[in-house]
């Protein structure tokens, strides 16, 4: 009992202590040094105390880990450096990524102390003793030296299941919190409309219904544990030019009404229904006008339409391509200021914070930036500052909240939602436990690495398929052998010219069939890697590298039996193992616990309810070929292949799913009141699992050409043999209306079809409601 009344008053103290700070050093509490006034006036108070020196360090990042922030601690020279006036963000400060790599990052305890350290430098050692916002990035896990992975956001798009979005962004939440993270970049909330595109596997899918959905959880979880989600990329950045990344990202062709229905819909729905206090502003342009340097963007939809009260960060580099790469502006002056009077409040890049800084005290020199321009930007840093609690504790840690049992758990789980069934041919799967010899082959079974991304979290101990399948058959031969690598020597070359396998790709290809014939059945793990899918890692076909292709028809013609397992992060043109395999799941980047769960659905321990959240082509000629589709899209052709490989929303069980009862209520309604849309689902087969009941509409009737369907709802739910339950959607204004002949959103008067299934193709209940005018 004595220990913990010492821990109490302990705890007590130090929270005392931290409301007692005087930052300012004189010697009495100031308003902004006041944890019980108003936020408005705390900013009020500080920002007239400012010099334009501390005004514009506000403004600035200091990126981290070494690469330009090259102290690892505070030093004596820190006093004569720029950011002795205060610095907005210090973004990955040792997160086991850059130059010190695990050194300040691991244990987490270490972490801590010295995210301490620097936070007491600028507390202490800056005239005004404002603290730092310690930034990271956080797609699939905190990017930290062994914090938890969890799938990437394609496959954690592939669950549809919110309520795990949610609990995914309390994990990293949680996870910033206890190493002193105040703000994480998460979600994307970009869609993926071209599958060739390198960032394909950072997103949760194609259609901005799912994505905005998925992404509102995510920030909802996230800043329930009092840190900052700051939502990327705004805007209308997932189209680069014939999918290619990079020095591409030029000129989005999308139409404005395009633009608003499907590539900023998700942004709309975070901001005004999560309300995050973060949006980082994307290096493209619109319609001739880069993005981050766009009043109509940053300003008139973000902050007069939508409602955004947080600060807007820049993506690397997309402030210098104003005028480097877009050319709009003369100089890095005349950028600055197009950023800032456009909406942006920090700028972020891998550079020092002078290249930003000098410019920027030039612009306010000559008057292009307004003093109350300025101090509007700056107050916009200053109040989330405020809101996260950075003036009344600023040191935040506890070493027991990062990698806890309960995290794993939650990990292991979503690995096994994002798993989708792709075919499962006279029920192959799931294999028996009692089998005596079993082939793990290809690049992706002991793959590790490959599997990690820059984004996530660092020395992740993933668990291969492999050692998953091992595990789960301990009594069993179970035998390895690569096969061939992630992409051969030609790679990409070999696209599109044919080259000979080399000695070295003989061998391992020989290896890998000798091996298939002497065993029961053979698993086959192909995909993709960071060689083939991430940042700059665009493509120009969707089929799988020509060396996995050749070891998959070689496999297969040994006539034994191949169950072929997909470890990738975008859609792909599989059509030969479409017809030829038998069984096919997709497992996505999982997460540390991938094997396990691969494992886990082979051998029916877990019956698979993952569904696409992209579609998959038959053929990258048909790009752009994405959900939803407008009338015709999906047209036959006595001159190409037509029609999905996989279509969106489809996924396989091992049980069968009834669907019945349908209810729309009321049959008519006004256009701003509700319809109900109600459902039963029943499990009719023999096992446990889960379903993803899928709420489709179409607007009959409408005064500019609409969709054939358009998500609106869906819930998965978890079902026991013959056990039933009913499903029930709300379809309001933001789901029924559009954007209409004279650009208004609104609900326009007319039939509604209401389509109820197991994928987009697979409708199992149809109704109408009738919106009329009152």
């Amino acid at each position: 009992m004595k220990k913990i009344l010492l821990i109490l008053c302990a705890i007590l103290f130090h929270s005392i202590s931290y409301a007692q700070i005087d930052f300012n050093k004189n010697g009495k509490k100031d308003v902004y040094e006041d944890a019980k006034a108003n936020i408005e006036d705390r900013v009020r108070d500080l920002i007239s105390q400012m010099t334009v020196e501390e005004k514009t360090c506000q403004l600035a990042t200091l990126y981290g880990s070494g690469r330009v922030l090259k102290d690892a601690l505070p030093t004596p020279e820190w006093q004569h450096q720029i950011w002795k006036d205060g610095i907005g963000n210090i973004d990955e400060e040792h997160n086991g990524v850059g130059k010190f790599k695990s050194e300040f990052a691991f244990p987490y305890s270490k972490h801590i102390e010295t995210i301490h350290t620097i936070q007491k430098w600028f507390i202490e050692n800056t005239r005004l003793g404002i603290p730092v916002d310690f930034t990271n990035e956080g797609i699939r896990g905190l990017c930290h030296d062994r914090a938890t992975s969890f799938p990437a956001q394609c496959g954690q798009g592939a669950t549809w299941d919110k309520q795990l979005i949610c609990q995914i962004g309390a994990i990293e939440g949680k996870e910033a919190m206890a190493l002193g993270y105040t703000n994480i970049y998460s979600p994307i909330l970009d869609i993926v409309q071209d599958p060739r595109w390198g960032r394909a596997e950072e997103v949760y899918g194609e259609d901005p219904y799912l994505v905005g959905q998925l992404g509102r959880q995510m920030i909802l979880g996230l800043q329930k544990q009092g840190v900052a989600a700051t939502i990327k990329h705004f805007a209308v950045y997932s189209v680069p030019v014939g999918g290619r990344d990079g020095g591409t990202r030029t000129d989005p062709h999308v139409a404005p009404r395009e633009m608003k229905t499907l590539y900023l819909e998700p942004f709309r729905v975070a901001v005004a229904e999560a309300h995050p206090m973060g949006v980082m502003s994307s290096y493209n342009d619109y319609d001739g006008v880069p993005v981050t340097g766009s009043a109509y963007f940053l300003t008139d939809i973000l902050r007069h339409q939508w409602g955004f009260d947080g600060y807007v960060t820049t993506d690397s580099r997309a402030l210098e391509f104003i005028y480097e790469k877009h050319k709009v502006a003369a100089d890095m002056e005349d950028a600055v200021a197009m950023a800032v009077n456009a909406g942006v409040n920090i700028r972020t890049d891998f550079s020092i914070p002078e290249d930003f800084l000098h410019p920027l005290r030039q612009a306010i020199k000559d008057g292009k930036i307004s003093m109350e321009m300025l101090d509007q930007r700056v107050a916009e840093v200053l109040r989330v500052k405020f809101r996260l609690g950075l003036f009344d504790n600023p040191y935040r840690g506890d070493a027991s909240q990062v990698h806890t049992a309960a995290a794993q758990a939650l990990s292991l789980q979503a690995a096994l939602e994002s798993i989708v069934l792709l075919k499962n041919e006279n029920q192959m799967l799931p294999l028996s436990k009692s089998l005596k010899s079993v082939a793990v082959i290809g690049p992706n079974a002991k793959e590790v690495e490959g599997l990690l991304s820059r984004y996530g979290p660092a020395n992740a101990p993933l668990m291969t398929v492999y050692d998953g399948i091992k595990a789960m058959l301990p009594g069993a031969m179970v035998g390895y052998e690569k096969g061939c690598n992630i992409i051969g020597p030609h790679f990409p070359e070999d696209e599109i010219l044919p080259f000979p396998a080399d000695s070295a790709e003989q061998n391992m290809l020989q290896a890998a069939v000798d091996l298939a014939k002497k065993s029961a059945v053979t698993i086959l793990v192909l995909g993709g890697s960071e060689k083939t899918v991430r940042e700059d890692r665009s493509r120009t076909s969707l089929d799988l590298p020509v060396v996995q292709e050749r070891l998959l028809e070689a496999v297969y013609a040994t006539g034994k039996p191949v169950v072929l397992v997909l470890l990738d992060g975008r859609a792909a043109t599989i059509n030969f193992a479409q017809r030829n395999i038998p069984a096919i799941i997709h497992g996505w980047f999982p997460g540390e616990f991938g094997g396990k769960a691969i494992a886990s659905v082979l051998f029916g321990e877990y019956n698979p309810g993952g569904k696409l959240a992209v579609t998959f082509p038959k053929s990258v000629g048909q790009i752009p070929y994405a959900f939803p589709f407008k009338p015709g899209s999906e047209a036959s052709s006595k001159t190409s292949v037509w029609g999905a490989l996989y279509p969106f929303g489809f996924g396989l069980s091992y049980t069968t799913f009834g669907y019945s009862d349908l209810k729309v209520t009321p049959a008519q309604q006004g256009p701003e009141g509700n319809v109900t849309v109600s459902c039963k689902v029943k499990n009719t087969g023999a096992v446990k699992g889960d379903e993803v009941v899928q709420l489709y509409i179409h607007d009959a009737i409408s005064s500019v050409i609409t969709y054939t369907q358009v998500l609106r709802g869906f819930e998965r739910i978890t079902l026991a043999p013959g056990e039933e339950k009913e499903v029930s959607f709300e379809l309001g204004k933001h789901e029924l209306g559009l954007w209409d002949i004279n650009d208004h959103f609104t609900v326009e008067p007319g039939k509604f079809e209401i389509m109820v299934g197991s994928s987009s193709k697979d409708i199992r209940l149809r109704g109408s409601v009738e919106i009329v005018s009152k």
